[in-house]
């Protein structure tokens, strides 16, 4: 029932925090000259619905996990667009997103169906061409909209129900990267994308 699901995928959207992330949320005291950016974050999401950058004084920390960051790679040479949406703003989260070169970012999200919906317009794809991996309530209205719902191995009970798979791993240990290669496999284009994505860093 899934695997033909996920032949059709085009479009990747995963939530950070339980995802890409174990959820540990990480809060330190900020450098005097790191209070001042922060402030401006806090007045750029202060009519966001989510969570915004909670204070100005503390730097917030999260763990990613390199699979999955090879995951965005292989994803990308696939063919496969990608996105995160999210309720919390982090700039640990852009720094991130930006290195594995993530299509769409979206974070300070509450309504993130919404957010699906406006990256499918703007990629020109339908939902069957979209799976999302989540983990908790808030993933829920998405997750029952795309063509392939995912979970992490430790989503919340309610969210593995809707879920078409569930991965191997917990979000933050190599969800993301069983999820790629699900689909991938899928598509029957694992073994290329591989062979493409060592080729580029040991061309001899």
């Amino acid at each position: 029932m899934s695997r033909p699901r996920a032949k059709k995928i085009k479009l990747l959207i995963l939530d950070v925090d339980g995802v890409m992330t174990d959820g540990k949320i990480y809060l330190f005291p900020a450098p005097a000259e790191v209070q001042q950016a922060l402030r401006k974050g806090r007045e750029k999401y202060a009519d966001k619905g989510g969570y915004t950058v909670s204070s100005d004084s503390m730097v917030e920390a999260k763990g990613f996990h390199a699979h999955d960051g090879t995951a965005m790679s292989l994803a990308q040479l696939g063919g496969i667009k990608t996105a995160i949406i999210t309720k919390r703003v982090s700039e640990t989260v852009r720094i991130r997103c930006r290195d594995l070169r993530i299509d769409h970012v979206y974070q300070g999200i509450s309504d993130k169906l919404a957010a699906m919906q406006e990256i499918l317009t703007k990629e020109g794809l339908t939902a069957e061409q979209a799976a999302y991996l989540g983990d908790d309530v808030i993933d829920l209205p998405a997750m029952r909209a795309c063509g392939l719902a995912m979970a992490v191995a430790n989503a919340r009970e309610s969210v593995k129900q809707v879920a078409h798979i569930v991965t191997e791993h917990v979000g933050g240990d190599g969800a993301v990267r069983d999820a790629v290669e699900y689909i991938l496999k899928a598509q029957g284009t694992l073994d290329r994308v591989v062979a493409a994505y060592i080729g580029e860093r040991s061309p001899n």
